[in-house]
């Protein structure tokens, strides 16, 4: 695990560099979330709403939607799919997204409409760790995550 001002970057996911991270999954699907530095700079969130399970999403249109006190927007989708399972967790604990956000809160797995080129539009490994804390640099943040 990679550590920058506090956020946590697994080398391991691939990143929109931007708000998501996006991890595959063993049967074509891939489990999607935000990042840690986009948890801090929303602050705690406090509702959650999530597209229904067999809802088509186009690349770049919300599967999901965040609010917290500061902040309300949506969560894209990495490609073109539908989306197969969501957090019920998250629905029910807002706050557990600020909590563990690479691993208990994710909030979708979807399934691409075209596997082979779902990765496509994101990055991963050190060179998405090195845009990612430019990223951090660009905003001035210091991770910080909540307690439950």
């Amino acid at each position: 695990m990679t550590e920058y001002r506090g956020c946590e970057l697994p080398p391991d996911l691939y990143y929109d560099l931007d708000y998501i991270w996006v991890r595959p999954e063993r049967d074509d699907t891939y489990r999607i979330g935000i990042t840690d530095p986009s948890q801090t700079m929303a602050g705690r969130v406090q509702y959650v709403w999530i597209k229904e399970v067999g809802t088509h999403r186009a690349r770049k249109k919300p599967v999901a939607r965040l609010e917290s006190g500061k902040w309300a927007g949506g969560i894209p989708a990495p490609f073109d799919g539908t989306i197969v399972e969501r957090n019920p967790r998250v629905l029910d604990d807002p706050n557990l997204i600020n909590v563990a956000p690479y691993t208990e809160a994710w909030l979708v797995v979807m399934k691409p409409d075209d596997p082979a080129h779902a990765l496509d539009h994101l990055a991963t490994g050190e060179g998405a760790i090195a845009q990612l804390k430019a990223w951090i640099d660009r905003y001035d943040v210091q991770c910080m995550r909540c307690v439950e």
